[in-house]
């Protein structure tokens, strides 16, 4: 089963909405991410309808994040994008015909639901804010100053930035 990445993928493009302190075009974004527009523009329209992004038009527009990275917890950007399955891990059949299966299916549900619970309590104590402050840390530690920017060289380019 495909791992669902939309979370990490939208945490990284919020941070660097706030760090470039002015509104990003889909197109930027898009590249940065190496992703089409489209694609960018969709999962923004979602965050839109939660407050978490807003869009200016015109000259000097595009996506900026519209409340404070203190107010926005990962448990905000989950239920912004439909609240994605947490586990790729499920029972081979919900609906059993055998009691050996029927004691799997109850022993594995009850880890799942723990589990989810458990990752979900976090998402909702992890704010966006921590996550600049440890990205902030990170850059300190590694000797960087100034913005962060994604490398437009290629990954094997001995001049590419480390992101």
């Amino acid at each position: 089963m495909k791992r669902d990445s939309r979370l990490s993928g939208v945490l990284h493009v919020l941070l660097h909405m706030a760090e470039a302190g002015t509104p990003m075009t889909s197109d930027a974004l898009a590249k940065m991410m190496k992703t089409n527009p489209v694609v960018i523009r969709r999962v923004l329209a979602g965050l839109r309808e939660h407050q978490l992004v807003c869009s200016e038009k015109g000259h000097g527009g595009g996506w900026k994040l519209c409340r404070d990275l203190a107010t926005i917890t990962l448990h905000d950007i989950y239920l912004a994008l439909d609240e994605p399955t947490l586990l790729a891990m499920g029972n081979r059949t919900e609906a059993p015909g055998c009691l050996v299966e029927e004691a799997v299916n109850n022993a594995l549900n009850q880890a799942f639901q723990d589990a989810e619970a458990l990752l979900l309590t976090r998402f909702r104590a992890v704010t966006l804010a921590q996550l600049s402050h440890d990205f902030h840390q990170r850059m300190q530690a590694r000797g960087f100053s100034g913005s962060h920017e994604h490398s437009i060289f290629s990954d094997n380019d001995s001049n590419s930035a480390e992101d």
